[in-house]
């Protein structure tokens, strides 16, 4: 494996034999089901497992999810957040996880947090170095589903629109049924820019679930080689 940039001091990219698999998508794009799908998929086939996702370190997903309740965080207070978060994970579960052979499946990884970053005003050669610790990884599926579709799947499970999600920060309009699609057009138009410097999947997340994962899968196969 191979870090984007200089990583984590100490870690040898080649002790790493595991493999680490990223779906990307906005919510409602039906990231958690297909992690859900592909992890049930390979367990079966004899791989060990381990979930990553945005907003689970133990160092800092408490402190952050109290800080996003109150829709007060600042751009980089924001940003350094989420790296901070993202780098505890990368240290303390991922590398760990892929040193001892497992197969890492991220549910989101930096290519969201760099776009949220970037649609928000952030200079992109910063953001870039500041996920240069990342690694690489073996995949990248990017779930991109019509900004009309992920509106209502998610009223339809939620019951409403997050406000992040919706970019109501950005005071792209007060109404946030018209804002949730605006950004969500931003997002995506960001995800295209970034698919071709880093070489993501895109796969139709309009269609079904069913028909989503066996086109993962398939890919995944391809890239494990069974």
């Amino acid at each position: 494996m191979k870090f984007y940039s200089e990583g984590i001091p100490g870690v040898d990219p080649q002790e790493l034999t595991g493999r680490l698999i990223v779906i990307e998508g906005a919510d409602g794009s039906g990231r958690s089901t297909q992690i859900d799908i592909l992890r049930d998929y390979l367990e079966n086939k004899g791989h060990a497992t381990v979930n990553m996702g945005l907003r689970r370190s133990t160092l800092v997903s408490e402190e952050l999810n109290q800080a996003k309740q109150g829709n007060v965080l600042g751009e980089i207070t924001r940003s350094l957040f989420y790296a901070t978060d993202f780098a505890d994970q990368l240290e303390n579960r991922i590398i760990p996880a892929l040193k001892a052979g497992f197969i890492v499946l991220a549910d989101r990884y930096i290519y969201t947090l760099m776009a949220r970053d970037i649609t928000r005003g952030a200079d992109r050669e910063w953001v870039r170095s500041l996920y240069g610790i990342a690694l690489i990884p073996d995949l990248v599926v990017y779930l991109k589903v019509s900004p009309a579709q992920l509106v209502e799947r998610n009223l339809c499970k939620n019951s409403t629109l997050d406000y992040w999600e919706s970019g109501m920060d950005l005071g792209l309009s007060r109404d946030s049924f018209d804002s949730f699609i605006r950004y969500q057009k931003l997002i995506q138009k960001e995800f295209a820019l970034l698919q071709k410097q880093y070489g993501f999947i895109t796969i139709n997340g309009n269609l079904s679930s069913r028909a989503v994962a066996k086109e993962i899968c398939s890919k995944v196969t391809e890239v494990l080689g069974d």
